[in-house]
């Protein structure tokens, strides 16, 4: 396939219809209703350009949209966004796998709260070069290392974590608790 404008092919990650990326959902009527499918392209490790896709809240799908946008741009890399349902709804599975993501009706880890990927909108980014790293030193998901010198890390200079926070996001590596450097979401 060919990208728009372009002789560059395309390889394509998702090709989801909205009931195949929601399928087995527990998420009630409600936020099934609030949820957009959205495209989104950029290019992966392997430096072609991709396109994947993500479920996200309706009220976040124009600024998910323009931040992969410029992730196209800038060629920042990802390794993947495929709705998680490929994954079958475990956000373990989805992280080890180095996918990018947005919904999951889930619970905080450890928690009995609702997490904003419940709603989309929360968006991770490339879980394996941008873990969540607890205060003990553990690191999600098993295996990674956060390395700011790495393609596709996150840092707080990067022009996608400016990108998310010019648009009111708040961006994981902030947390003081713990530091969730995949994870940005909106309130």
């Amino acid at each position: 396939m060919l990208f728009a404008n372009s002789s560059e092919e395309l390889i394509v990650d998702s090709d989801m219809s909205f009931e195949e990326a929601i399928k087995g959902t527990k998420a009630p009527q409600e936020i099934i209703d609030s949820i957009s499918l959205i495209d989104v392209y950029y290019y992966s490790f392997d430096d072609k350009l991709h396109k994947g896709q993500l479920l996200v809240h309706s009220t976040c799908k124009n600024e998910v949209i323009e931040i992969f946008q410029i992730i196209r741009e800038i060629k920042f890399p990802v390794q993947k966004a495929i709705p998680i349902v490929q994954y079958t709804w475990s956000d373990n599975k989805s992280m080890q796998a180095n996918n990018s993501s947005s919904f999951n009706y889930r619970f905080v880890a450890n928690t009995n709260r609702l997490s904003l990927h419940a709603y989309g909108k929360a968006v991770d980014i490339n879980p394996f070069q941008n873990p969540v790293v607890y205060a003990d030193g553990k690191i999600s998901p098993k295996g990674a290392k956060y390395d700011p010198k790495k393609p596709g890390t996150l840092r707080a200079d990067s022009r996608i974590v400016k990108e998310f926070e010019k648009r009111g996001w708040r961006w994981g590596g902030k947390f003081t608790s713990f530091k969730d450097y995949h994870h940005f979401d909106k309130d």
